[in-house]
């Protein structure tokens, strides 16, 4: 790996036309007063950096659950997924992981398999990081389907500043581990409903990188993990 590309990295299509209207108001800014046009390129190089979308090493090992979102882990608790899914109503294990403005925002499959559900509900804006952004936020909610018959479900969830949740596969999509699906554009978070009797392998606080941490372990048998702050 070279010193620039550790720097540099490739952006995804859906940041294209954003970067160029921060561009576009940087090059008015300058027109108007030159350290306001500094002021619009420091924008315009965050909102680059927004919407990187860097390649990531993802385990192969079957059976691992791995994040789909970079971030950190805000919240570990039972709840029921989105009834929209069509799953059943059942508490599960939900591991959150929450994105700030910093965080690249693609988000990845954490799991081979197949999509079963895509469900959009409108609703608030309310900060990200709160325990009632799963039930009042704006969502898309989708199901994978495991090989063994399991499902997982996985819900993207606008935050205070996001306003638009981006989902780019459809019922009976096939999907890798680690296979882009998605994007949430600025600040947001996801949540992921683990199966029945799977215990979580991060911690709250943790932070994660998608396509990468590993969330669970359908083969294990470890206990819920525990963490410190040091």
């Amino acid at each position: 790996m070279s010193m620039l590309s550790t720097f540099i990295k490739p952006m995804h299509p859906e940041g294209r036309r954003f970067v160029a209207i921060f561009a576009a108001i940087t090059v008015a800014l300058f027109l108007i007063w030159q350290p306001l046009g500094w002021l619009g390129v420091g924008l315009t190089v965050w909102c680059y950096y927004f919407f990187r979308d860097p390649q990531r090493t993802v385990p192969l090992r079957e059976g691992l659950i791995i994040s789909p979102a970079d971030g950190i882990v805000s919240l570990i608790e039972p709840a029921t997924p989105p009834a929209e899914l069509g799953l059943p109503d059942v508490p599960l294990t939900r591991v959150s992981v929450f994105m700030n403005v910093f965080n690249c925002h693609v988000n990845r499959a954490p799991i081979d398999g197949t999509v079963t559900a895509v469900a959009y509900r409108p609703g608030k804006f309310f900060n990200a990081s709160l325990d009632k952004a799963s039930s009042d936020n704006e969502r898309m909610s989708l199901a994978f389907r495991l090989k063994d018959g399991r499902d997982i479900a996985v819900v993207q969830i606008a935050g205070l500043v996001a306003r638009r949740i981006v989902c780019f596969v459809t019922p009976d999509t096939v999907l890798r581990t680690g296979e882009r699906f998605g994007l949430i554009r600025f600040g947001s978070r996801v949540d992921v409903y683990l199966p029945e009797g799977v215990a979580p392998l991060v911690v709250v606080g943790q932070g994660t990188i998608a396509g990468e941490t590993v969330l669970a372990d359908l083969n294990s048998a470890e206990p819920p993990r525990q963490g410190t702050l040091e």
